[in-house]
């Protein structure tokens, strides 16, 4: 049982989550901040560590959403490709899923409640509770992606939350946990990282289009169809890839040096990802893909986020 529920939070799903969380932190431990005739370090490792479990708890419950969703409104069906659900083998009964998704909720907030006490403490009582809400539609929203009649990823909004959530809010969000100020310059690194993590969805929606249109789930890749889907991917990754080589121009500033732009190897394996999208002839056989893009994504927010230490 312990292993349907391990393979239910779909592990290969984690590193992308984390993957915002780590350029925002890198960033505030590479840029002292507060004073800047004395520079403060702003990195806490207990901040640190309470990011990463929170947004882990935040992808865990999604991917139990998720499960539990398309499970018990039939999306999860024969016709479907990749590995079978909880839920759709009968691993996970309906029941035992959603109390799973009840006490992982629980604990993404106990673990949400902690990082922002440790992060603000007794000051900043409207940033405490800006975050506290944050936490709380986040929680939400994960839950209702697929669960419930008005399920807003059977209306093509599942887009928006990724780029939200797991790009603009996990890199800017975290900073500020740090920092306790807005940095315009990481909105850039934030976009692309959001961009990445959505193309992810959008490859998942390409793979499942046939089985989502045949069972009334209307993603944006239902609405605006397979084709208009691949240029859409293509916007994502490529944008992505250009952000960051314009953070990085702004950033680095004047003068050129192979080693503050490391992170272009990992745009090698995100090439081959397009290059293999651009000739795929049956979105089905994309199921690789979805590994291949959120490794490289991993890869690159972790080769940018050590570049901007080092």
């Amino acid at each position: 049982m312990i292993k349907s529920y391990i393979e239910a939070a779909r592990l290969r799903t984690l590193p992308l989550s984390v993957s915002g969380i780590l350029v925002g932190s890198l960033y505030a431990l590479a840029n002292p901040t507060n004073d800047i005739l004395t520079p403060t370090q702003v990195f806490n490792w207990k901040i640190f560590g309470l990011s990463i479990l929170t947004t882990i708890g935040f992808q865990v419950l999604s991917n139990f959403a998720n499960d539990y969703g398309d499970g018990v409104k039939g999306t999860d069906n024969d016709e479907r490709v990749g590995p079978q659900r909880a839920i759709q083998s009968g691993a996970i009964s309906p029941q035992a899923m959603k109390k799973a998704m009840y006490i992982t909720a629980l604990l993404t907030f106990i673990s949400a409640v902690l990082l922002i006490y440790v992060s603000f403490h007794d000051k900043y009582l409207l940033y405490s509770l800006f975050f506290l809400i944050l936490g709380i539609v986040a929680i939400a929203s994960a839950i209702r992606y697929t669960v419930g009649d008005s399920a807003y990823g059977y209306k093509g909004f599942g887009d928006v939350f990724v780029f939200v959530f797991f790009g603009l809010v996990s890199t800017l969000g975290v900073n500020f946990l740090y920092s306790k100020q807005f940095d315009w310059q990481l909105v850039l690194p934030a976009a692309a990282i959001g961009m990445l993590s959505t193309g992810v969805l959008n490859l998942n929606n390409m793979r499942d289009e046939i089985s989502d249109k045949n069972s009334g789930k209307n993603t944006l890749v239902v609405k605006m169809g397979g084709k208009n889907a691949k240029f859409y991917h293509y916007f994502l990754v490529g944008g992505a890839m250009l952000l960051v080589l314009v953070f990085a121009a702004i950033y680095n500033g004047i003068g050129f040096r192979w080693d503050q732009y490391a992170f272009l190897v990992a745009y090698f394996p995100l090439l081959s990802h397009l290059k293999t999208v651009y000739y795929c002839d049956d979105n089905r056989r994309l199921d690789p893909q979805l590994k291949k893009l959120a490794i490289s994504t991993f890869l690159l927010s972790i080769i940018l986020a050590m570049v901007l230490i080092f």
